[in-house]
């Protein structure tokens, strides 16, 4: 079984809205290593958009996004 899908770390942003998730990731973010992966659950729909620009713009991979019911779970790898 890879471990290629475990999270190294989660953010859980449910009940917050555009712009506090990502501020909250860009914060998570720089206390991370490059390949740590970072899971973030939202209920935000803004965040089906917002984070995979997050992602882009700033050179991580996004691995995985999922919607279970009204929540979202993405699955970051993060770059250099």
């Amino acid at each position: 079984m890879s471990n290629d899908n475990h999270a190294t770390a989660t953010l859980d942003t449910r009940g917050l809205y555009c712009p506090e998730p990502i501020m909250m990731m860009h914060n998570k973010v720089r206390d991370m290593a490059a390949g740590e992966t970072l899971e973030v659950v939202a209920t935000d729909p803004a965040t089906t958009r917002d984070i995979p620009k997050f992602c882009s713009f700033l050179g991580h991979e996004l691995i995985d996004q999922t919607q279970e019911g009204d929540e979202y779970v993405y699955l970051i790898r993060l770059g250099a």
